[in-house]
């Protein structure tokens, strides 16, 4: 899906930043976490299909957590399991002492802009597929999809789509020679005996492709990485989702994974975020990104128009966070790369 900047482009890149006057960035995109209502369950399905490794649990609470994640209920509190595939992690949060979150939608569609998942990287798309199979694993696509040559930035890729038991949306991809990151390729010694990889990207439906670049991009600093414009009959498998076109831009930052933008060109229909949504709802995914300066990251999106929100920051394990919303209302955990010094 890489598609190379032209020498013109990139000066005009640099160009625009630099008449914005601001050099934070964000330096990792290091986890997303993912609102789940049994934790227990939800980690079994991650490490026996899936072969991810529980690193560590723990729970947080007091006015600093509930703070974090807007809650009102002093009782609040958050148990988190930590999971690692290959290099790459992520969380499940288990909210308890407030309000049930509600249920992913059971008719949700890839073009729904609270839509997020996770690429997991696979050596064999078939051997994988097959241990989805055995366990009866809820199929989104039909088949794993292998994309065609008339798509030139993704030609060759396979995908498969589902869902774990709590309606969380996944991604099986598998890369061709050429294609992706190079430490996906076979001839990459660490790959040579797992068939689970890593999680190359989180991938977001988006509404306006600009919007979305201005935010990340100006914004949170991120840089643009890749394009490519699918369609077809293999799309539509891939996605369930007739007719569907779509406009995919990869950025990233220095380390961790990528974040990829989803925007249908077609349908049209796709259902917006609800307003009233919270960290406790099922189609809470977190997407945890570290800053090289935390109050000046702030005060650039301030500048740039977009840092309305009502959460603030607070120090949680003497780290400085903030909850934050993109234009879309996808949750987004910014973390000071300093630790605090309250």
């Amino acid at each position: 899906m890489i598609k190379t900047l032209s020498q013109a482009a990139i000066v005009l890149l640099l160009l625009g930043h630099a008449a914005l006057g601001f050099a934070q960035k964000t330096t990792a995109v290091s986890a997303v976490s993912i609102t789940v209502h049994d934790l227990d369950r939800e980690v079994d399905f991650f490490v026996k299909i899936l072969d991810f490794k529980k690193i560590k649990e723990e729970t947080k609470k007091g006015a600093a957590v509930a703070k974090l994640f807007g809650l009102t209920e002093k009782t609040a509190s958050v148990r988190i399991a930590t999971l690692q595939l290959g290099k790459e992690q992520i969380q499940l949060m288990d909210f308890d002492g407030t309000k049930e979150g509600r249920p992913v939608p059971a008719d949700t569609r890839s073009n729904d802009l609270w839509f997020q998942h996770l690429a997991i990287v696979v050596a064999d798309m078939d051997s994988a597929y097959q241990k989805l199979l055995r366990h009866q694993v809820q199929h989104v696509s039909t088949f794993p999809e292998t994309l065609p040559d008339y798509l030139p930035n993704a030609a060759g890729i396979r995908a498969f789509y589902f869902r774990d038991p709590e309606g969380h949306n996944l991604e099986l991809i598998w890369f061709p020679k050429g294609k992706g990151n190079s430490k996906w390729q076979p001839e990459n010694k660490e790959n040579q005996t797992a068939l689970f990889l890593g999680i190359d990207h989180t991938a977001i439906a988006i509404s306006d492709t600009k919007k979305s670049m201005d935010y990340y991009r100006d914004g949170l600093g991120l840089e643009w990485g890749g394009h490519s414009e699918n369609y077809g009959p293999e799309q539509e498998h891939l996605n369930q989702v007739f007719g569907a076109r779509l406009d995919i831009n990869g950025l990233h930052a220095a380390a961790g994974f990528g974040v990829e933008f989803l925007r249908y060109i077609a349908p049209p229909g796709g259902r917006t975020i609800p307003t009233d949504s919270r960290p406790t709802d099922l189609w809470h995914y977190q997407t945890e990104l570290w800053v090289d300066d935390l109050p000046a990251m702030l005060l650039k999106l301030q500048k740039l128009g977009y840092a309305k929100t009502s959460a603030s920051v607070v120090a949680v394990d003497s780290v400085d966070c903030i909850l934050l919303r993109d234009p879309d209302g996808h949750a987004l955990l910014l973390k000071a790369a300093k630790p605090s010094k309250n």
